[in-house]
């Protein structure tokens, strides 16, 4: 019996994850935690039967608390709430699933008290992966990735030695803007950014997508979850979404990870490994699948990911700087406060502003957070 916290439980990856869990009768939910969406939060108490529930707003956790007065729930907030959740005692895996760094207090606590981690919050990486990578080893705990395209990569190196590894190849859709330009980009509304061709996914995500920023944040999860420097991962673009990663070894071989694009194969394959289980859906139909092609992405029109190059290769406090200054900006974009081109120009400002930290601990990151946070805020009263 596999016991499972899962942060976020109500985004994209919680939710599919929830239903992973209904089709596998060994699995159990000991612990949710979401940030306001009682509505829902509360459906999953009353079907998945959890211990502690965590809902980071605190007036929104009382009015759950008194909605589910007749479960044996306890309901906690904030992130001291969070916390709990991911380090309850009967829980042996969390599935990290949060967006932004909001995630690394509560996975580096998992990783402390010994719990498995089910990884879907790349952030927490991007910024302090020095820090968590090294904690995974010390604790002798396991980290799976959840991400589509890590987990193909993790799937194809599986029995494969490390020093054999030539390049890993990280395959992107290339998003609902593929083949524009940089100037026909200008006039781009929240609607249209939030159409992604092949996949479903929530909102801060699918903006990241569209604008490839994305992809840099999986660039820097993936040297550190491979152990690769930056001149050894390329993207690549491959519109179908059918291969989701590849990795070319020493010799010329090239493995890739093929699928339909549906997040709860990764997600059942992190919560199962090493074993692989039927999972009920819809599969690849070669004998209509009439092409698959492959494109070099466009770093001008799409900046975020020499952005994101360009930060990981400096280090330290650097991804930290392009994580939050994108955060901030894809909110002001969501709200309508910026433009669609704005969010690029924010993150190359932030970064040629600040000054980098070499090896931050996690205050300092956070620090760097706010810190960044606050100059957005100034610059646009300006």
């Amino acid at each position: 019996m596999r016991h499972l916290a899962i942060l976020g439980s109500t985004g994209s990856i919680g939710t599919q994850t929830l239903e992973v869990v209904e089709n596998n009768e060994d699995m159990k939910v000991v612990a949710l935690a979401a940030g306001s969406n009682i509505d829902l939060v509360e459906q999953q108490i009353r079907k998945f039967q959890p211990e502690v529930v965590c809902i980071y707003r605190e007036e929104k956790a009382r009015e759950l608390a008194r909605r589910v007065a007749d479960e044996n729930v306890s309901v906690l907030y904030g992130m001291d709430g969070l916390t709990a959740c991911a380090t309850v005692a009967s829980a042996d895996v969390v599935v990290a699933a949060v967006v932004g760094m909001i995630g690394i207090r509560p996975v580096i606590e998992a990783i402390k008290n010994g719990k498995d981690i089910a990884f879907a919050n790349k952030e927490t990486l991007v910024t302090a992966g020095h820090i968590i990578m090294p904690m995974i080893k010390q604790h002798q705990v396991l980290l799976t990735p959840v991400d589509s395209e890590h987990a193909a990569i993790f799937q194809c190196l599986n029995g494969e030695r490390h020093g054999e590894i030539s390049k890993i190849l990280l395959t992107a859709s290339g998003g609902p803007f593929r083949g524009k330009k940089r100037e026909e980009l200008a006039n781009v509304t929240v609607e249209d950014a939030l159409k992604h061709p092949n996949w479903s996914m929530g909102r801060k995500i699918t903006i990241d997508s569209s604008t490839m920023v994305n992809k840099g944040l999986e660039v820097m999860e993936a040297r550190w979850l491979f152990d690769v420097d930056y001149d050894h991962i390329q993207v690549v673009i491959q519109p179908q979404s059918v291969i989701h990663s590849m990795v070319e070894f020493v010799d010329g071989a090239v493995m890739a990870q093929l699928g339909t694009p549906d997040m709860k194969l990764p997600i059942q394959y992190a919560l199962t490994y090493p074993q692989r289980r039927n999972l009920p859906g819809e599969r690849l139909d070669f004998s209509k699948l009439t092409d698959i092609t492959f494109e070099k992405p466009d770093p001008e029109t799409f900046r975020g990911l020499a952005l994101a190059y360009e930060a990981g290769r400096q280090g330290g406090s650097m991804p930290t700087v392009f994580n939050a200054a994108n955060e901030k900006a894809v909110a002001m974009f969501l709200d309508r406060k910026i433009g669609y081109l704005d969010i690029p120009e924010i993150i190359e400002k932030c970064m040629n502003d600040h000054h980098k930290i070499s090896n931050p601990s996690l205050d300092e990151i956070l620090a760097v957070e706010a810190e960044v946070y606050a100059k957005i805020e100034k610059d646009k009263e300006l």
